[in-house]
């Protein structure tokens, strides 16, 4: 991984590809640029879920090219279809769902008792670049058997601006790194660190939905659960709480290719 924070902010607006020292483009990369796409067809309204298909893989060494087809727009609600290609082949597809700001009553799952960020383990996540601290210290490279759960702080160095759009996209890019690692973590004498030794990962699907408004600049937590892995597939989700106001911001799921690589005769 050789990009920093403002990389990645400056990769997001300008649609480049992140140097990750690797041929495929970051899944997390495009969630955070589709979304960039779609708010900026929307001006009006703010992202409120995104359903994304990844059925190809793209190549890091091109540019991709991103084509937004608003879908319908009314007075609060709007979708947005956002298409991400190479070379005329589809990397990706999502259908955006916007919604203007309106009043009315909140509730929300409180945050659980997880401790604070200081009593949770500081780690670095790799294509995260801010800091991230692991409830429990746990890690996704250990191929030892344990539950399919992982806990994690997160915030960003303070940022100057407002945006919700640019807070929504980094949280986008954030929850698509770790998740086949937790549903890997019950099966034995693997992890994601076997990813292209010993087994085959690429993330199929991932949706997002957006509760309130938050800033990735305060404390967040992350509590995900991956509860299957299945015929050459996992899954899971995950939800996302806001220290500040102890409210459930944010919520995502995401389905995965895992497949045994066969040695080679």
């Amino acid at each position: 991984m050789a990009f920093d924070l403002d990389d990645l902010i400056r990769s997001l607006r300008d649609g480049s590809n992140l140097d990750i020292g690797y041929h495929r483009v970051f899944g997390g990369q495009i969630l955070a640029q589709t979304l960039l796409a779609a708010a900026g067809a929307s001006p009006d309204k703010a992202v409120k879920s995104m359903h994304t298909m990844f059925p190809r893989e793209g190549d890091a060494a091109q540019r991709l090219h991103y084509e937004v087809t608003p879908l319908q727009s009314g007075r609060t609600f709007g979708a947005t279809e956002v298409i991400v290609s190479q070379n005329d082949k589809v990397v990706s597809a999502a259908l955006v769902s916007m919604h203007a700001v309106e009043s009315g009553p909140v509730h929300t799952e409180p945050t659980p008792e997880l401790g604070s960020p200081d009593d949770a383990t500081l780690t670095d996540l790799g294509m995260v670049p801010w800091e991230t601290r692991i409830v429990g210290g746990v890690d996704l490279a250990d191929r030892a058997v344990g539950p399919p759960v992982l806990e994690w702080w997160m915030r960003t160095p303070p940022l100057d601006e407002d945006d919700l759009a640019l807070h929504q996209a980094l949280l986008a890019h954030a929850t698509d790194l770790t998740m086949i690692g937790t549903a890997l973590r019950p099966l034995p004498d693997v992890s994601q660190a076997d990813s292209t030794v010993t087994i085959q990962t690429a993330v199929t699907s991932h949706t997002l939905w957006f509760h309130l408004p938050f800033r990735i600049d305060d404390w967040l937590l992350v509590v995900q659960r991956a509860p299957v892995v299945a015929r050459g597939r996992c899954w899971g989700h995950g939800d996302v709480y806001a220290r500040s106001t102890g409210a459930l911001v944010a919520s995502f799921a995401q389905e995965a290719m895992v497949r045994q690589i066969e040695p080679s005769a």
